[in-house]
């Protein structure tokens, strides 16, 4: 039987050797046909048409073989890849209009948002119309088609806003029934992120301070909206919405038209018949009904229009969560950006620097790592500017100190100077069961940190002060970048998130402004005339990861399009993350050093790719169907 086991286990092995070689194969002969390809047709007099199928966000995701084959490609659109179509859109004479198709859309942090807002502005101001349509409309959706000539949605459909905000799950009271013990090392009055293992429902100071967060987004979200749609009272809306849909029989669509959220009520057909009126009709072998070219297509088309040669800023990208050593795109790995630096500083063309930061934060090791390479940076010349985007918080704040200026919008949330570690021990839950740990040491130190037989009272007091350490430091980073004294740093720290508002009047960042404007800030620093040359320093989106995107992209029909199911496509995904994160407590990699905001995905700002994965598979563990 021995002889069969191995025998059997060989020609397993032989199996996924030729499984992934199969693979490779496909995706090299994939990228191959791609990229020989001729460049797609701008039609003359047509609509650039943009269909956000997924997430919008600063960096997208990179995608396996093996997650390519089981279908889990993550569905997402890069923001400076929409702001370049839409601006080169504006100023080409072949597009008439634009089309915006969000019924796949996934949503996004509400500082990108508005910095697409504000390229659609920009594009109108060029004479030439945007529409938009979806089935529904949610928060992102909506703000995002405010900056439209005229909304559309379809009679079914209709405009739900919520507002950010949310539940979180505790899972103190399980855990203890359980007998698991949650050691906790912590420094900051609203580190929240250890409450959901410790407590059965948040801190009066925590949940407090949620609030002020959620409500400050709340009022730069209504702002906006009240500044795009003047006539559309949304706040008389959400107050009377019962009242309103009953003046039309439940009719949501006709609801939110009578309101002034939705100009035109249509179906597809209606509204391709619309767009044809508009552009012409399509030749059908370029495009379905109306005379257009998609997003990724017209990319292609005017891809070489950017290149060009001399001075540049170089913009380096830090998000999603902050890890040590090497990683994929989309998130931030120590050694992979450090290496990025060290290859912009190889690059004379590059007189500046970017760093655009779209984090919660995650290892302190790794941040500051990350802050040391920038460091060096400026050390050897290079001006340094910061741009945050929906989320820098925790380590992405204090990747950000190095910076000589910080950019930040109001709505991006930020600060979260806090420190904690988090372990888990099982003696009680051993115990319950019948079985005891025991040994020998040397020291009150062998064997620790001991998850069986549980911490000693020796570890759980050096891992306390290295966490009060770890917080000292941070405290003392911040105070020298931002040029305040420790204990006003202190004061305005204690884990707590602010909005990009509030954080101005606390001097944690330095102006407004939008990734373009830190790159036009870097340019003026080192001297650059003219509209600076960017350089993204990143690893590249292989050409089949592209095609698989625009596949997934291309297969809405799964995708909810009621508004009431696209809030329960979040609710889900925060039920997911909560599970995520007591999975990452429970593996014992939070008992590294971590600055992570957890508050961040509760203000509706998580990095949605990864939520979206956590998702996939953690609905599937509970048993949670769509």
């Amino acid at each position: 039987m021995k002889v069969l086991g191995t025998i059997w286990r060989v020609i397993v092995g032989i199996k996924d050797v030729m499984v992934l070689l199969l693979l490779s194969l496909f995706f090299v002969a994939l990228s191959a046909g791609l990229s020989s390809g001729k460049a797609a047709r701008v039609p003359d007099g047509g609509a650039l048409v943009i269909r956000l199928d997924g997430a919008l966000v600063d960096q997208s995701g990179e995608t396996s073989p093996f997650d390519a084959a089981s279908g889990n490609v993550a569905a997402e659109v890069q923001v400076r890849d929409l702001v370049r179509a839409i601006d080169a859109a504006a100023a080409d004479a072949r597009i008439k209009a634009l089309v915006l198709d969000l019924d796949g859309f996934m949503g996004a942090g509400q500082a990108n948002i508005e910095t697409v807002v504000a390229a659609l502005e920009r594009f109108r101001k060029s004479g030439k119309p945007v529409h938009s349509w979806a089935t529904a409309y949610t928060d992102d959706s909506w703000l995002l088609a405010a900056a439209s000539t005229r909304i559309w949605s379809n009679p079914l459909g209709g405009v739900v806003l919520a507002g950010p905000g949310g539940s979180n799950l505790y899972f103190a009271r399980a855990l203890e029934k359980l007998n698991v013990d949650v050691n906790v090392f912590r420094v900051g009055t609203y580190k929240s992120f250890v409450e959901p293992y410790t407590r059965a429902s948040a801190s009066p100071e925590a949940k407090a301070a949620d609030q002020a967060l959620v409500n400050s987004l709340w009022q730069s979200w209504l702002a906006e909206a009240r500044r795009l749609r003047p006539k559309a009272d949304v706040p008389a809306y959400i107050a009377q919405l019962p009242q309103r849909l009953g003046r039309f029989g439940g009719d949501g669509a006709r609801a939110a038209q009578d309101a002034g959220l939705v100009d035109e009520l249509g179906s597809r057909d209606a509204f391709d018949a619309a767009m044809i009126k508009l552009v012409g009709e399509a030749d059908l072998e370029d495009w379905g009904h109306y005379n257009g070219i998609a997003l990724d297509d017209y990319l292609g088309a005017i891809a070489g229009q950017d290149k060009g040669s001399g001075d540049a800023v170089g913009v380096v990208y830090v998000t999603g969560n902050i890890v040590d050593g090497e990683s994929p795109r989309g998130t931030a790995g120590s050694a992979t950006i450090r290496a990025a630096l060290e290859e912009a500083l190889e690059n004379e063309d590059i007189k500046a620097l970017v760093v655009r930061v779209d984090s919660g934060g995650g290892s302190v090791t790794a941040s500051e790592e990350i802050r040391a390479a920038l460091l060096a940076a400026k050390a050897d010349g290079l001006p340094v500017v910061a741009s945050f985007g929906p989320v820098a918080a925790s380590g992405g704040y204090w990747v950000g100190t190095a910076a000589d200026e910080i950019y930040a919008q109001p709505s991006t949330i930020t600060g979260s100077i806090g420190v904690f570690a988090i372990l888990p021990s099982f003696p009680r839950a051993l115990n319950e069961i019948g079985i005891n740990a025991d040994g020998v040491k040397t020291t009150p130190y062998s064997g620790e940190p001991d998850v069986v037989a549980g911490l000693s009272p020796e570890v759980k007091q050096v891992l306390q002060m290295g966490v009060e350490d770890i917080y000292r430091r941070f405290l003392g980073v911040v105070s020298t970048a931002r040029k305040l004294p420790v204990a006003e740093v202190d004061r305005i720290a204690q884990g707590r998130v602010w909005a990009g508002t509030e954080a101005q009047k606390l001097k944690l960042v330095d102006k407004f402004g939008t990734l373009d404007a830190a790159v036009k800030a870097a340019a003026a620093k080192a001297g650059l005339k003219g509209e600076p040359r960017v350089i993204d320093i990143e690893k590249p989106v292989p050409e089949w990861v592209k095609a698989l995107q625009s596949f997934d992209r291309a297969e809405t029909g799964e995708q909810a399009r009621d508004p009431w199911a696209r809030m329960m496509q979040a609710s889900r995904l925060r039920l997911a993350m909560a599970v995520a994160d007591l999975g990452h407590m429970a593996s014992g990699r939070s008992a590294t050093m971590q600055a992570t905001c957890v508050e961040c995905a509760t203000a509706g700002s998580p990095r949605l790719a990864a939520g979206q994965k956590a998702e996939h598979w953690l609905l599937r563990l509970i048993g949670v169907q769509g």
